[in-house]
């Protein structure tokens, strides 16, 4: 077993399903979506995303870019949560809570493509 191939294949899991634990509830309920989810899953895909620097193949490109997909796509859940809630003085209205839902929902899809490209990249592997 390598070790590598471990953490790696965890943090990729483990954005997806933090992205995921964001996401679920009710849409525009901003009691089902707290802000230190959101974060940890941020960080989480950040992490995921400078351990995909090291690859150099395509099927390593497409996972950079679906991770850097990903980390866009929550920054700007945070960015639009952080306005709406600290500068605007709207705070976390039906609609905002959607947008930023809607935000994480593009960036879980990002995590589940990362997430099949490494069960075939695994399959398709060779002992």
């Amino acid at each position: 077993m390598n070790l590598e191939k471990v953490v790696f294949g965890f943090f990729i899991v483990l954005a997806a399903t933090m992205n995921f634990g964001f996401f679920i509830g009710d849409i525009d309920n901003p009691v089902h979506h707290d802000v230190f989810e959101l974060f940890v899953a941020i960080v989480v895909n950040l992490i995921a995303t400078v351990l995909k620097f090291g690859d150099r193949t395509q099927i390593g490109a497409i996972h950079l870019a679906t991770s850097l997909v990903a980390d866009l796509q929550l920054i700007a859940a945070a960015i639009y949560w952080a306005y709406s809630v600290h500068v605007s003085g709207v705070g976390m209205t039906p609609g905002v809570t959607a947008s930023v839902v809607s935000l994480a929902a593009g960036a879980m899809l990002a995590n589940v493509v990362s997430v099949v490209i490494l069960i075939a990249e695994t399959v398709m592997m060779r002992r």
